[in-house]
């Protein structure tokens, strides 16, 4: 267009060139066409400005800015497993500590450290020379003491035949049975003296007294025992399965019952006992899995103390775990995951939505659904907020038990609680 505008100037300019010069006609049409030019684009961009304008506040819909907008949840029953996890220590089933019993000097040595062992088997063996004289010397004694005995028998069944006859005097009688009694008495006395003997004979050879796991050995061929002694001379412990012993406050006992008395019979259905989380943080489970899912090792809960430490305020508590795989070794850390009950009925809020106010109790913002009407049914609904106080009663996971203050189908604000205004 600028160019066939010019063209026009020029033609036109032609025919009043014979009253001035040409660059002049020329110079004058050129600045005139600019000026047209520039007066056009400006009404056509205001034009366009105003085309926009129109086009934005065409659309009918009122800005929603003023309104403030939450996220929330719906608060609904749900089936809860009660947890607590408390350190323990493991302890073996049964712990025999070997000790001699009878002063000596060791010969052998008769096992493997570390190694099973069975009731009865002999771990070391004393020096039974002493032991064996001992024996011999109260054998002899009552071999002494027998025929002793059956020489007053003797003496006796002739005393009697005579006694009879009055041939000899009462108190010679008497002297006669009293020494076939003497007789009889140090006999029993020679037979218990032999037993002695041999008992401490048999004490020579130290055995197991219980099956299991022998540890290492504290004493060494040719060392010197003595019976009874501090030091045992090495333990023995059962770890088929073992005891895992923990500690409980009393206040968590006192809220367990106070649980129980408030759900009822929906306490404690559906347990499935004790379980445990060794120290490096993996559970306590078979070696295979099935379908990806972890077969937990559970224990048995055996017992609670009937009394409570003056010094700590807990309980101690006794589980007993199966160790097929010999994983769980006495002494051993581990957090015990015991399961208190079963909740049917659960209300869950989460962490994020629970507040305190200035005295310390908790509460949420729920939301109020409006009562629509005909002429509000294409109208945006509007809730209004209300402040609830609640009561809580322990975490699970990243939610809070809710012991009192909110029913099933409570709407709640997790999110852009700064907004809402109850």
């Amino acid at each position: 267009t600028p160019y066939l505008m010019v063209t026009d100037t020029i033609m036109n300019s032609k025919q009043i060139a014979h009253s001035k010069p040409q660059e002049e006609i020329m110079f004058r049409s050129i600045t005139a066409s600019r000026s047209r030019y520039s007066r056009f684009m400006t009404r056509f961009a205001a034009l366009l400005c105003l085309c926009l304008l129109q086009a934005g506040c065409n659309d009918g819909s009122a800005p929603m800015g003023e309104t403030p907008q939450v996220r929330y949840t719906a608060i609904a029953p749900e089936r809860l497993v009660l947890t607590s996890e408390l350190p323990g220590r493991v302890a073996a089933l049964v712990t025999a500590e070997v000790r001699p019993q009878v002063d000596g000097i060791i010969q052998q040595r008769l096992f493997e450290e570390g190694t099973p062992v069975t009731k009865g088997q002999t771990l070391y063996q004393i020096d039974p020379a002493a032991y064996e004289a001992a024996r011999n010397t109260a054998k002899a004694e009552l071999e002494e003491a027998l025929v002793h005995a059956a020489a007053q028998q003797k003496r006796e069944t002739r005393a009697r035949v005579l006694a009879k006859a009055n041939a000899v005097s009462q108190q010679e009688w008497d002297d006669t049975v009293a020494e076939h009694g003497k007789a009889k008495a140090r006999i029993a006395r020679a037979k218990a003296a032999l037993e002695t003997a041999e008992i401490n004979l048999n004490y020579t050879s130290i055995k197991a007294p219980v099956s299991g796991r022998i540890g290492r050995s504290a004493i060494t061929q040719g060392a010197l025992v003595t019976a009874n002694q501090t030091n045992p001379l090495a333990v023995i412990q059962q770890i088929d399965q073992v005891y895992v012993d923990m500690t409980q406050s009393n206040a968590s006992i006192l809220r367990l019952r106070r649980l129980a008395a408030a759900f009822g019979p929906a306490w404690g259905k559906g347990t499935t006992g004790a379980r445990l989380i060794l120290e490096d943080g993996t559970p306590y489970a078979a070696p295979g899995s099935e379908h990806g899912e972890t077969q937990w090792h559970t224990g048995d809960l055996l017992f609670a103390e009937i009394s409570v430490a003056q010094a700590t305020g807990s309980v101690n508590l006794r589980a007993l775990f199966p160790n097929p795989e010999g994983l769980l070794l006495p002494g051993m850390y581990a957090r015990v995951l015991i399961e208190e009950g079963v909740i049917e009925n659960a209300l869950l809020v989460p962490q994020r939505a629970v507040m305190a106010d200035g005295s310390g109790r908790h509460f949420v913002l729920t939301l109020q659904e409006p009562q629509t009407s005909a002429t509000a049914q294409n109208a945006a609904l509007l809730f209004t907020v209300q402040k609830k106080s609640v009561e809580l009663d322990r975490p699970s996971g990243n939610r809070w038990l809710v012991r009192s203050g909110l029913e099933a189908g409570d709407i709640v604000i997790v999110e852009g609680v700064q907004k809402a205004i109850p």
